[in-house]
């Protein structure tokens, strides 16, 4: 029985298709929870409040 270490390890990896769908529905579920909490906030203040808060 030969002793496996991490480095001897290898993986099949393939791209495919299924697999940047994943991907891209991923960054969009992660950016519009990351971006809908702030957008909203910067929605509901007034535009002049937000230009000197900066």
């Amino acid at each position: 029985m030969p002793c496996w270490t991490a480095s001897q390890t290898s993986f099949d990896f393939a791209v495919t298709g299924e697999i940047i769908m994943q991907g891209l529905i991923l960054a969009l579920v992660v950016g519009f929870i990351g971006g809908f909490l702030p957008a909203l906030n910067a929605a509901r203040q007034n535009i002049t409040d937000a230009l000197r808060s900066l």
